[in-house]
C-alpha cells in the first residue's frame, strides 16, 4: 500500500518544498500512467492515491489530481487547474485555466438512460460532457451532472447541484443551483450603488466630448466617419438632458429646435430621413422618428409644427385592417414596433394639438388579440424562439400601456415569456448581447414589476448581472458602443445611439432593483418611466 505524503492532500506545496526523491518518485509515477492510457502532462502532480484510469488525460502546467480522487474517461485541464481529494471527474470533461475543483464534489459527465422497458443497469451510456470555463471556483461537495457548461469567472457554492448552464461571472449556489449575483458586483446593493455613482460622475465628466466626437461641424453623426441622421440628433439631446441637465453644448438650442420641426412633413406630420424622397409613410426609421424627435422636442421645450396627420387621419375600421394585417406570426417585433409609432403619434396629437384619435379601438384591439397563456402578441419562432415576440413586446408595450399608464394584460404570463428569453444563451451568452436585447427584456420586466412580485428574485439576478456587464462597457471619451460583445464593425463602435439606449437601459436595470437614485439622472425623453399622458375618458 502506498505511503501518504503531504504532497497528496496538498499537492499546492509540491513545486516549492518537494525534494530531489520526492520530484523522481513523482516522474515514476507518471511515467507508469503514461504506459497505461494517454496522458499528456507537463509540470503537474497526480497522487498515487487517486484513482486514475482515464482513457485520454491532458493536464496543463502547475495542475494537480489530490489523493483518492477518482478521475475516468476523456479529461483535458488547463494550466493551474486543482482536483481536490475525494473528488470524482468522470465522463467527457474539458476544464479551462485556473479552475478549482473543491474536495467531495463530483462533475458527473455521463448518464444512464430512464426507460422503463429494461433495468436501469442496462440502459445505454449517453455522454453530452461538461465544459468549464477559465478562472472558475467549485466549492466542495458540489454535483455538476451531464450536459452543464459553467462560464468564465463563474463561483459555483459548496453543496450545489448544478443541473443548467451557469453565465459568466454569476455566482450559484443551492438544489438546484441559482444564480445568487454577479460576482463582478461584489455583493451587495451599497457596492453596486457606489459602482453606479462611479460611473454616472465619470460620464457626466466626459459627456460633452461624447457629443463633440460625433459633431460634424454642421450636422450631427452617430459615430465618426458615419452618415448624418434624424436620430443622431435626437440621440444627442436625450444624452446631453440625461447628463448635462440641458440641451448639448453645440449647437445652440434654437438651431437644433429649427432642425428638427423643419423635418417634419406638413401634409403626414411624419419626419422622412435626411436624404429620403417622396411622401413619407409610418414605417421603418420614418416610424422611429415619430418617438425620437417627438421626445427631443420635448426635452428642448417645444412641440411639433403639425399634428401627427398619418395617425389622426386613420378611423377605427381602417385601424383595425392595419393591426389584422401586421405580421404577427414571423414578424413581431415589426408588428409592435409600428403599435408604438402609432400609438406615440396619437400621444402627440392628444397633448401638443388636443386631437383624440382612436385610443379606445387601439387599446380594445390589444387587449382582446393578448394570448393569455404567455401574455404576448405573436407566437415563438422555431428558429429564434421567442425573440421576435419579446421584442415586440417591448416596442408595443412602450407606446400604448406605459405610455398612457394603462395595466398591461396577464402581467404574470409576459414575466414567464420574458424570463424564458432572459435564459436563451443565443442572445445573452458570454460573447453575445446588444442594447435592443437587454432592453426588450428589462423595460418589460420594469413595467411588468409594477404589477406584479412574480418570480421577481430571478428577475432581479438578471437585472443584477446585467447592469455590472452594462456600466463595464463605456468607453472613455467615446460613450456605449450598441453591442457589448468583442469584434469590429459599426454595432461594436462607440456612438450616440448606443450610449442613449445604454444609459437608459443602466437606469432601467437600477430602477428595477431600487437603485437608480444613486446615478443622479432619470429618463425625461422616450424611456421616461412616468406615463406621458392618461387614456382619455368618454365625451373628453
Amino acid at each position: 500500500m502506498t505511503e501518504s505524503t503531504e504532497f497528496d492532500f496538498c499537492p499546492w506545496l509540491f513545486w516549492d518544498h518537494a525534494t530531489e526523491e520526492d520530484r523522481r518518485a513523482q516522474e515514476s509515477h507518471l511515467e507508469e500512467l503514461r504506459a497505461r492510457f494517454d496522458l499528456k502532462a507537463g509540470k503537474v502532480f497526480v497522487s498515487p492515491l487517486a484513482a486514475v484510469y482515464a482513457d485520454r488525460l491532458s493536464m496543463g502546467d502547475h495542475s494537480y489530481i489530490a489523493a483518492h480522487a477518482y478521475v475516468t474517461d476523456d479529461v483535458v485541464m488547463g494550466d493551474d487547474c486543482t482536483v481536490n481529494p475525494y473528488a470524482v471527474v468522470r465522463g467527457n470533461i474539458v476544464l479551462g485555466n485556473a479552475v478549482r475543483i473543491g474536495a467531495h464534489t463530483s462533475l458527473l459527465g455521463f448518464n444512464h438512460g430512464t426507460a422503463p422497458d429494461r433495468p436501469v443497469f442496462r440502459q445505454a451510456i449517453t455522454s453530452k460532457g461538461i465544459r468549464i470555463g477559465d478562472d472558475v471556483w467549485i466549492g466542495s461537495n458540489v454535483v455538476v451532472l451531464d450536459g452543464v457548461t459553467i462560464g468564465d469567472h463563474a463561483v459555483v457554492g459548496a453543496g450545489a447541484v448544478v443541473t443548467k448552464d451557469v453565465p459568466a461571472w454569476a455566482m450559484v449556489a443551492g438544489n438546484p443551483a441559482r444564480r445568487l449575483r454577479d460576482r463582478r458586483a461584489t455583493g451587495s446593493g451599497d457596492d453596486l450603488e457606489r459602482l453606479l455613482a462611479g460611473f454616472a460622475a465619470r460620464a457626466r465628466e466626459q459627456a460633452a466630448d461624447v457629443l463633440g466626437r460625433c459633431w460634424t461641424g454642421e450636422r450631427y453623426v452617430d459615430r465618426p466617419d458615419a452618415q448624418p441622421t434624424v436620430r443622431a440628433w435626437c440621440d444627442a439631446v436625450e444624452i446631453a438632458d440625461l447628463l448635462l441637465d440641458g440641451p448639448p453644448p453645440t449647437p445652440a438650442r434654437e438651431e437644433i429646435v429649427a432642425f428638427l420641426r423643419d423635418r417634419q412633413d406638413p401634409a403626414t406630420g411624419l419626419v422622412p430621413e435626411l436624404d429620403a424622397s417622396g411622401t413619407p409613410e409610418l414605417d421603418g426609421v420614418t416610424a422611429y422618428h415619430v418617438l425620437c424627435v417627438g421626445y427631443a422636442l420635448d426635452l428642448l421645450g417645444t412641440p411639433f409644427r403639425h399634428p401627427v396627420h398619418a395617425v389622426a387621419n386613420v378611423n377605427s375600421q381602417q385601424l383595425i385592417a392595419a393591426l389584422d394585417a401586421l405580421d404577427w406570426e414571423r414578424n413581431a417585433w415589426t408588428a409592435g414596433s409600428w403599435v408604438d409609432a402609432f400609438g406615440t403619434g396619437l400621444h402627440r396629437n392628444l397633448a401638443d394639438f388636443g386631437v383624440r384619435g382612436e385610443t379606445e379601438t387601439l387599446f380594445g384591439w390589444l387587449l382582446t388579440r393578448c394570448g393569455q397563456a404567455h401574455g404576448m402578441w405573436g407566437e415563438p419562432d422555431p428558429d429564434a424562439g421567442w425573440l421576435q415576440v419579446v421584442n415586440g413586446f417591448y416596442r408595443l408595450t412602450r407606446g400604448t400601456f406605459a405610455q398612457f399608464g394603462v395595466p398591461v394584460p396577464y402581467p404574470e404570463r409576459a414575466v414567464d415569456t420574458v424570463l424564458a428569453q432572459a435564459r436563451d444563451p443565443r442572445y445573452f451568452g458570454p460573447d453575445t448581447g446588444n442594447a435592443c436585447n437587454v432592453l426588450d427584456v428589462i423595460h418589460p420586466l420594469w413595467l411588468l414589476g409594477r404589477q406584479t412580485r412574480h418570480r421577481r428574485e430571478e428577475g432581479e439576478a438578471w437585472a443584477r448581472e446585467h447592469l455590472a456587464r452594462a456600466v463595464a462597457g463605456w468607453h472613455d471619451g467615446a460613450g456605449f458602443s450598441f453591442a457589448l460583445t468583442r469584434g469590429s464593425g459599426a454595432a461594436r463602435t462607440p456612438g450616440l445611439q448606443g450610449t442613449e439606449m445604454w444609459l437608459a437601459i443602466i437606469w432601467l436595470l437600477a430602477d428595477y432593483l431600487g437603485i437608480s437614485d444613486a446615478l443622479g439622472y432619470r429618463p425625461r425623453g422616450i424611456h421616461r418611466p412616468e406615463p406621458a399622458t392618461r387614456l382619455p375618458g368618454p365625451g373628453r
